[in-house]
């Protein structure tokens, strides 16, 4: 199988090696579902994936459509009552890690999906946030993943839907019973993570084939690079295999085949 990857699959590989074997995960749907369960598929076959529709310990075969998609309660463990999942679970504190994406990050990891644009009078409306508010605050920590544009990776938020640290960075300071917030972002150019003083993101790492100039011309703000910045490593063969049959199989049974 030839080892050639594509930007995207470079981004989800990274985001799965993300995960550790026996986290307790909270997924979001899209490039987080796709993440996690590549994870549980190659080096992390004890991760528990939780979806918000009350799913617990979920193995999916196909990635689902929505949190509602039937192959999740079939391949579950078990299920429970969406208030026991966010009572008991989630703001209990038994979830290591929430796996999020968003329409828009700005530089202290703020997310919105609600709109773009001004909230009385939106050039667009998005789906709202669901349970990432409550997943970004009682979590351990927080992953999000989302493709690298000036588009999405903006200075302010139009609408502060999920909190990262606040407009000023400090929004999570003297806070109890919170988590430690969002930890690192993944796109398809680099990995970033929040600076301990500022809670500014700042890349640590750049993937194979991607300069400092393709970061800077992708990001909405005057983005900072760690003074020891690394490189990504490259996926492997096995985990483009496990992916790539992955997403066909999924475009296989939602077709109908």
């Amino acid at each position: 199988m030839s080892t050639e990857y594509t930007s995207s699959e470079m981004m989800t590989v990274t985001a799965a090696r993300a995960l550790e074997n026996g986290m307790t995960c909270f997924v979001g749907i899209g490039l987080p579902s796709e993440a996690a369960n590549l994870a549980r598929l190659t080096h992390a076959p004890d991760v528990v994936l939780i979806y918000e529709s009350g799913t617990l310990q979920t193995k999916p075969d196909v990635l689902p459509l929505s949190i509602g998609d039937g192959e999740l309660a079939e391949s579950a463990l078990t299920t429970v009552a969406v208030p026991e999942m966010f009572r008991y679970w989630l703001q209990g504190g038994k979830i290591s890690v929430g796996f999020l994406g968003t329409a828009q990050i700005d530089r202290y990891a703020n997310l919105n999906t609600t709109l773009i644009g001004d909230y009385q009078s939106p050039k667009v409306r998005l789906p709202g946030g669901g349970g990432a508010p409550e997943i970004a605050t009682n979590a351990g920590e927080v992953f999000i993943t989302l493709k690298h544009s000036k588009r999405a990776f903006v200075k302010d938020v139009d609408f502060v839907t999920t909190l990262g640290f606040g407009r000023d960075g400090k929004g999570r300071d003297g806070v109890p019973n919170i988590g430690k917030g969002p930890t690192r972002v993944i796109t398809d150019l680099c990995v970033m993570k929040p600076d301990p003083e500022t809670r500014e993101l700042i890349v640590v790492s750049l993937h194979p084939g991607v300069s400092r100039e393709d970061v800077i011309e992708a990001t909405g703000w005057e983005i900072r690079f760690a003074g020891e910045l690394e490189s990504t490593p490259e996926p492997s063969a096995h985990e483009l295999e496990i992916l790539r049959e992955l997403k066909a199989h999924t475009e296989r049974q939602h077709a109908g085949e």
